[in-house]
C-alpha cells in the first residue's frame, strides 16, 4: 500500500504536469507573441472532448462492440469490455495513448486556426472577449449535444494505464504526464530561442516595425495560436485520460483559462523557467489548501471554501505590486557575440571585394 504522503505527491505531480503544459502554451501566445488568449479553455476542452468522442468509438468499432451497444447509452458496458482488452495488452494501451495525443494536438491546432481569424482583425480587449466567448461556445456544444460526449452526464474514456492496475496506475499516469511536460518544455524553450521566437517578440513589441522588416503578422498570429492550441489540447487530453471521464461542465474558464494566466503572470511571462516556477507554486499551494482546509475551518471567520481564492488572489496581488514582471522576468534575447559579428563582417567585405 502506497503511503498517503506519497499518494499526495504523485497526484500533485500529475496535476502539475498538466498545468505546466497548459501554461507553456499560454506563454507562447501571450508571453512571446502578445496575444491575450482568454479563451485557453477552447484548446484544453477541445483536446478533452476529442478524447471523449474518438478513441473509445474507434476501439469499440475495431472490436465489434458498436454493433451490439450504443456508445452513449451503453458506455459503461463498452468501457468494461475495452478495459479487459487494454488491461491485458500494454502495447495497445500505450499505442492508443500516443496516437490519441497526436490527434488531439491536431484537433487543437484546427481550433487554433479557427480562433486565429478574429485574432487577425481584433486587438487587446476585443480579442480577449471574443476568444473567451468561443471557448464558452465549445463548452455549451459539449453540454447540449449529447452524441458528442454524453451531454450533461458526460462519458467515460478508455484507460491507457489500466494494464498496470492497482495503486501503481496513478504513478504511471503521473510519470507519463511529466515526461510529456518535459518534452513540451524543451520544445517551447528551443522555439523561444530560435529565429521564430525572436520574430514573435518583435511582433509583440511593435507590429508596425515587424511588418516593416517584411514579417507577415497575419501568418505569425495564426501559427502562434495553432501551436499554442495544439499544446493546450494535449494538456486537456492528458487530464481526460487521468480522470477517466469527460464532462463538459468539468472544464470551466476559471480553472483552464484564468488559473494558467495567474501562473504565467506570477512566474514571469516570456520566460519558460518562470512559467515552470509559477505553475509549481500555484498548483502546490492550491493542493495544500484543498488538502488541509477542513482542518483550518475552526480558525477561520468565513467558510473555508473561499480560502483558496483569497490566498491565491492575495499572492497574485503581491506579485503584481512588488514584482510586476514576474518572479523570473524575461531575459534579453541573446544575439551573436562581438567576435562572431566581426568575423561575419569580414566575410561580407571579402565577398564584396
Amino acid at each position: 500500500m502506497i503511503p498517503l504522503a506519497l499518494t499526495f505527491i504523485i497526484d500533485l505531480l500529475a496535476l502539475l504536469g498538466i498545468f505546466i503544459i497548459i501554461s507553456l502554451s499560454l506563454n507562447i501566445e501571450f508571453g512571446y507573441a502578445g496575444i491575450p488568449n482568454f479563451g485557453k479553455l477552447l484548446a484544453v476542452a477541445g483536446g478533452a472532448f476529442f478524447i471523449g468522442a474518438v478513441p473509445g468509438r474507434f476501439l469499440a468499432y475495431m472490436y465489434g462492440l458498436l454493433g451490439k451497444y450504443d456508445y452513449i447509452d451503453d458506455n459503461a458496458k463498452i468501457m468494461y469490455a475495452l478495459g479487459k482488452v487494454l488491461g491485458a495488452d500494454p502495447f495497445i494501451s500505450m499505442t492508443m495513448l500516443v496516437i490519441s495525443l497526436i490527434l488531439a494536438a491536431a484537433a487543437g491546432a484546427i481550433l487554433g486556426f479557427i480562433a486565429s481569424y478574429p485574432a487577425i482583425r481584433l486587438r487587446e480587449d476585443y480579442l480577449a472577449i471574443t476568444l473567451l466567448a468561443m471557448a464558452e461556445i465549445l463548452r455549451m456544444i459539449g453540454y447540449n449535444y449529447r452524441d458528442l460526449i454524453g451531454g450533461t452526464v458526460g462519458i467515460s474514456v478508455p484507460d491507457p494505464f489500466r494494464w498496470i492496475g492497482g495503486e501503481l496506475r496513478l504513478a504511471l499516469a503521473a510519470s507519463v504526464i511529466m515526461a510529456v511536460a518535459i518534452i513540451i518544455f524543451i520544445y517551447v524553450e528551443l522555439l523561444s530561442r530560435s529565429p521564430i521566437g525572436r520574430t514573435l517578440r518583435a511582433m509583440r513589441d511593435n507590429e508596425v516595425v515587424a511588418e516593416a522588416y517584411g514579417k507577415d503578422i497575419v501568418k505569425l498570429r495564426m501559427k502562434t495560436l495553432m501551436i499554442g492550441s495544439a499544446i493546450g489540447a494535449i494538456g486537456g487530453a492528458l487530464y481526460a485520460f487521468l480522470s477517466g471521464s469527460v464532462t463538459a461542465l468539468g472544464y470551466d474558464r476559471v480553472v483552464y483559462t484564468f488559473w494558467p494566466w495567474v501562473m504565467v503572470v506570477i512566474g514571469g511571462a516570456a520566460n519558460n523557467f518562470g512559467v515552470l516556477l509559477g505553475a509549481t507554486l500555484f498548483v502546490t499551494l492550491r493542493k495544500l489548501i484543498i488538502f488541509y482546509k477542513s482542518n483550518l475551518q475552526p480558525f477561520l471567520p468565513f467558510d473555508v471554501v473561499w480560502l483558496e481564492y483569497l490566498l491565491l488572489g492575495t499572492a497574485l496581488l503581491i506579485v503584481l505590486i512588488y514584482r510586476p514582471e514576474g518572479i523570473i522576468p524575461e531575459k534579453p534575447t541573446h544575439t551573436l557575440g562581438k567576435k562572431r559579428l566581426e568575423k561575419i563582417k569580414e566575410l561580407v567585405e571579402a565577398k564584396e571585394v
